[in-house]
């Protein structure tokens, strides 16, 4: 890859990761509940209202993004051929704080497309970051979908900087950064060209593979994969437009309204430049309708004031609830109070499409682990252990929830038909690293100290 060719790719990779910035913005702020606020039908109901609820509002993607991942704990790697976790991985794991960076990672990747783990040597040993997917990108080869670069961009007040990533080398590049006036935070896209950055050195990867790994959420077979969230960004506008009517509705009901018959619309003057009155002109009616008062010019009676019916709002708020939880298989009880009637077995049955989505995100999330492993094992001089890991076996807890009697029912049964003890610890749950402590303590149990005492005197 010569020099023309590695600027080229670093712009097609910048303008990748520009183009992804704004849905990703997008569904970050709703995740987050910045966005999605209270929305309005038409201006005029804005201009009376939306000052008054600008506070409000309800998320619902944040519970549908956050169920799965809540259910997904990764526990290790067990290499080709052995019945435990290896365990300088873990030590590598535990040494990265790994498992919160993962947990963060998968979020992003569920409301975002996409997150990317990276890692690189250190003196201590691999260390293991991740990424946002507005600051990295990675590219594919077309045929075998390996990865043929990877790059990491960031940026100080006057330059962009970016570490691009082959698997022979990573090569350090620079441009100048176009500052926009309004404030924006990420590169403009109208930025000077990349240039080979010398104040910063060139060096061999050690890897001999791109560093920098993706994950990414549900695709179709092609390079869009898809937000958890997509789908209920419309649902919770509506959800919040109806809102607004029912806090209009209910804020209109409550307090006094006033309707002043035989009497014309009161008029304000009209003042000139030196506070003379002028002339003069009728209230405005949108003043009138804020304060509540309806003047009738004339005689008359009032046949009827009905109260509108707030019982409609509420109606459709739990039809459109129900919609997301049909689309996102979100337990309905995660999202809308449940009857305390319902027998666990109820709770279980609602929550199989969850366990279903946690198990799939499971194995969109398995490769990127693996590989992470892989590498951290390349950069700790550990070739041998790196190819066994290629072929191991990435441990997870298992998604579905039961309750401890359901759970030690199960394991005694499967005791009982000959399941070795470890196996029943595994299953129970714990990590690689109790499942090893209780086993010594299974064993240290199990000794006979007569007949230890027996052996010594033999010896002696």
């Amino acid at each position: 890859m010569d020099s023309a060719e590695i600027l080229r790719l670093a712009t097609l990779m910048a303008d990748k990761i520009r183009a992804r910035r704004p849905d990703i913005v997008s569904n970050v702020a709703y995740f987050k509940g910045t966005e999605g606020r209270m929305r309005f039908a038409s201006d005029e109901f804005r201009d009376y209202f939306a000052d008054r609820f600008s506070g409000f509002s309800d998320n619902w993607c944040m519970p549908v993004a956050q169920a799965p991942i809540e259910r997904i704990h990764q526990l290790g790697i067990r290499l080709d051929g052995s019945t435990t976790a290896d365990v300088e991985s873990a030590r590598m794991w535990e040494r990265n704080e790994a498992d919160r960076g993962l947990s963060e990672a998968l979020m992003m990747m569920t409301v975002a497309k996409r997150s990317f783990g990276m890692v690189s040597p250190s003196p201590v040993g691999a260390r293991v970051t991740f990424e946002h997917p507005d600051s990295a990108c990675v590219i594919y080869d077309a045929a075998t979908r390996q990865r043929r670069a990877g790059m990491v961009v960031w940026q100080d007040e006057n330059f962009e900087y970016s570490e691009f990533q082959t698997p022979q080398y990573i090569i350090p590049l620079k441009r100048p950064r176009f500052i926009q006036e309004s404030g924006d935070k990420h590169v403009a896209p109208n930025a000077d060209g990349w240039a080979f950055d010398q104040a910063r050195e060139l060096k061999a990867n050690p890897l001999g593979a791109v560093p920098l790994v993706e994950f990414r959420n549900q695709a179709l077979l092609d390079d869009e994969p898809m937000s958890d969230i997509a789908g209920v960004k419309p649902i919770q506008d509506t959800i919040n437009l109806v809102w607004a009517y029912l806090l209009n509705g209910l804020d209109t009901a409550s307090l006094p309204a006033r309707i002043i018959k035989g009497i014309d619309v009161p008029k304000e003057p009209i003042l000139d430049q030196d506070g003379q009155i002028i002339g003069e002109r009728p209230i405005e009616l949108d003043r009138l309708i804020r304060d509540r008062v309806i003047f009738i010019p004339g005689e008359g009676d009032v046949a009827e004031w009905t109260a509108g019916n707030l019982e409609v709002f509420s109606k459709v708020i739990g039809h459109a609830v129900e919609h997301v939880v049909a689309q996102t298989r979100t337990p309905a009880h995660y999202l809308i109070a449940a009857s305390s009637n319902t027998p666990a077995t109820g709770y279980e049955l609602a929550e199989a499409g969850l366990v279903s989505k946690a198990a799939e995100r499971i194995s969109y999330a398995n490769p990127s682990v693996r590989e992470i492993y892989r590498l951290a094992a390349i950069a700790e001089g550990q070739a041998e252990r790196a190819a066994q890991i290629a072929v191991g076996k990435v441990l997870w807890k298992k998604p579905q929830y039961r309750s401890e009697q359901q759970l030690m029912d199960g394991l005694q049964k499967m005791r009982t038909a000959g399941f070795p003890f470890q196996w029943i610890a595994e299953e129970y749950g714990l990590s690689p690293s109790e499942v090893d402590r209780v086993m010594e303590m299974k064993r240290t149990e199990e000794r006979d100290a007569t007949m230890e005492q027996v052996a010594r005197d033999l010896a002696i």
